[in-house]
């Protein structure tokens, strides 16, 4: 089990993914399940249950690839730090890869993007 640092909980290790990525495809939104491994899911699933109402959904794909719609509570200026406590949790159960996460307004439009670089440990927005 690992505790991740955007909340309390712990949650398993993500497997490896069983089905290809719907991210960079013409998927449309709601189309998309909270994780394309069973892993995946569970982490989705947790960062809502956790985010105490400031994330709407989630989805993990490929085991490196964090996907948020957060609601209309959070406000501009708190996109940034919850992007960063997001992208460290999640790379707490990916110790060994570089991982992304990508945060949508409520409205499911792209707002910000963030990487975790494992070299550097450092994140990087875009």
């Amino acid at each position: 089990m690992i505790t991740t640092a955007c909340g309390g909980g712990t949650v398993s290790q993500i497997d490896r993914p069983t089905t290809p990525s719907a991210i960079g495809r013409d998927a449309t939104y709601a189309e998309l399940e909270r994780g394309n491994t069973p892993g995946g899911q569970t982490f989705g699933n947790w960062v809502v249950q956790t985010s105490q109402g400031l994330v709407q959904d989630a989805y993990v794909r490929d085991n490196n690839k964090l996907g948020v719609v957060v609601s209309p509570k959070v406000r501009p200026n708190e996109v940034r730090p919850l992007a960063k406590s997001l992208a460290q949790g999640f790379h707490k159960n990916l110790p060994n890869q570089d991982s992304k996460v990508l945060i949508y307004a409520y409205d499911k439009k792209l707002i910000l993007t963030t990487e975790y670089d494992t070299q550097t440990n450092q994140v990087k927005y875009s």
